[in-house]
């Protein structure tokens, strides 16, 4: 379900600069981090503030309809759960990212249910180490 849906059934008010956040949310098939979504909202209302991103960011993430990762960078990015359900494998020296299938951590999830009575939220997950490359 879109974001600004869920915010209406919710009760929110869609304001210009909160559509643009969901916006700039959606646009991107990867991550993105909220000086960059800060920049795309700047461009329309010069205005705005940062604190209006990171707290349109919170209340996604509050709401479950947007997820934040750190990549090992140092900074947080976001995407929408829509497009949600992806893993990365993230190398620690070059910091190659590559798109790990939902498939290969079930055997993980059931492992955690199973040994650990752990349900674990699999949702969006980064693994860290290193590439083929940078292995040897």
């Amino acid at each position: 379900m879109s974001c600004t849906l869920e915010l209406l059934k919710k009760g929110y008010r869609l304001t210009p600069q909160r559509i643009m956040v969901v916006d700039a949310l959606h646009s991107v098939e990867s991550h993105i981090s909220a000086e960059e979504i800060f920049g795309k909202l700047k461009e329309k209302y010069p205005y705005a503030n940062i604190s209006t991103v990171y707290r349109t960011l919170e209340l996604l993430k509050e709401l479950g309809l947007a997820a934040e990762i750190e990549i090992g960078d140092g900074i947080a990015r976001y995407h929408a759960r829509e497009h949600s359900k992806h893993h990365h494998l993230i190398c620690n020296k070059c910091g190659k990212t590559i798109e790990l299938p939902e498939a290969d951590l079930r055997p993980l999830a059931e492992s955690l249910i199973t040994n650990h009575k752990f349900k674990a939220d699999m949702s969006h997950l980064a693994l860290f180490g290193l590439c083929s490359k940078c292995q040897v």
